[in-house]
């Protein structure tokens, strides 16, 4: 499984982005996905999480702002952000929780997106 980010870029503040995080690729199970975001310098830090029954899971510095969604036969995760601040800007990255259930054994996978930058300029 392979997780490819869309729609960063450049927004001024008080605007919206939606950013994208498309599955492809066969022989696990997708169960939770989520978004996490990082800016240079400090640590990665969770965004949200989504179920694979929809349940969500928001940071509370985001809550009131952020939304996330999937599309379980899109294999798309996505996270709206609205009423964007300065202190938004950083690196997003998509994260996958992907089981592979084999003869032999069930393997639980981390997967990652490459990250796409989201800028809000002060």
């Amino acid at each position: 499984v392979q997780l490819v980010e869309s729609g960063g870029g450049l927004a001024q503040p008080a605007e919206s982005l939606r950013l994208s995080c498309v599955a492809s690729g066969r022989g696990g199970t997708i169960n939770d996905m989520g978004w996490y975001r990082q800016v240079p310098g400090k640590e990665r830090e969770w965004v949200a999480t989504i179920t694979s029954r929809g349940y969500t899971n928001i940071a509370d510095s985001v809550k009131d702002r952020f939304t996330i969604s999937r599309d379980n036969v899109e294999k798309t995760v996505y996270l709206q952000m609205n009423s964007l601040k300065p202190e938004d800007t950083a690196v997003y990255y998509c994260n996958a929780q992907v089981q592979v259930v084999t003869i032999e054994r069930t393997t639980n996978l981390e997967i990652w997106g490459q990250g796409t930058l989201v800028t809000i300029p002060s």
